[in-house]
């Protein structure tokens, strides 16, 4: 399994993107990032894509992606919970702000086909074992872990805050790509809005240890970038203390599992 971080922060500039992950190429995982990082060839080979959830950031490029695969005439799946694809219906694509993409040329063949999915029941995804896991945030979340062929695992939060005991109790990744959207001394406000800080994921992650008794690597993704250099210093602390690989994704950083 080879995971490409497209988009590693919550906002966007000449140098950063937003929230995207790519899995060998095919299955995109949110969609911050979709058309500003890839090719059209490159898109092409999109099959599916999972979004955690309907905040912008996370669905920013499925209008995008959408006009693209109408050129191509090509069709890719997206995956999510019924509250966040009835946003994309309702108040994106909703044939005022931009088409019925689920519905033009044709129902029959549309560019895209939208799949809801249900929390702690996994779904076959293009060969991927695919478990929709509840983490906690603002809106209806779910973070996935992605299971390959071969048995290799992943696990993406998208958005999540503090509390993740059920979610750890589901899970058994080599590699978890967490939110920790803030530095610690803006805890208070990362707790209110359904972030981790550094200091929140070391307990989160020391919780994860006790009760799996392993800790995988760890990759943050969805900081901002005004606070990427304190975040990464207060990682590096959370690594030392739990004697774990802690850190920072960037765009472009490919992972192999």
């Amino acid at each position: 399994m080879e995971i490409t971080v497209l988009g590693a922060h919550n906002i966007e500039s000449a140098t950063s993107r937003m929230t995207s992950l790519l899995v060998d190429g095919v299955l995109a995982v949110d969609a911050g990032a979709l058309t500003s990082s890839l090719s059209f060839d490159q898109q092409k080979r999109l099959k599916s894509i999972l979004l955690t959830h309907c905040h912008y950031d996370h669905i920013r490029d499925i209008p995008a992606i959408a006009i693209n695969m109408s050129y191509f005439q090509q069709s890719v799946s997206v995956y999510s919970l019924r509250s966040t694809l009835d946003v994309l219906s309702n108040n994106v694509l909703n044939g005022v702000i931009y088409p019925r993409f689920d519905e033009i040329p044709t129902p029959e063949n549309p560019p895209l086909r939208y799949c809801p999915v249900e929390t702690s029941r996994a779904v076959e995804v293009d060969g991927y074992t695919v478990l929709p896991v509840p983490v906690r945030h603002a809106v209806e979340t779910v973070g996935y872990q992605i299971t390959a062929a071969d048995g290799k695992s992943a696990f993406y939060s998208g958005d999540t805050g503090p509390g993740l005991d059920e979610c750890w109790k589901a899970i058994s990744p080599q590699l978890m790509i967490v939110d920790v959207t803030m530095p610690d001394r803006l805890v208070k406000h990362g707790v209110s809005t359904g972030h981790l800080t550094p200091r929140l994921l070391g307990e989160e992650l020391a919780a994860f240890g006790e009760s799996r008794g392993y800790l995988p690597d760890v990759l943050l993704i969805h900081f901002a970038p005004q606070f990427e250099d304190e975040i990464r210093g207060e990682a590096e602390r959370v690594s030392r203390e739990l004697g774990a690989s802690v850190t920072l994704s960037r765009e472009g950083m490919k992972i192999t599992l």
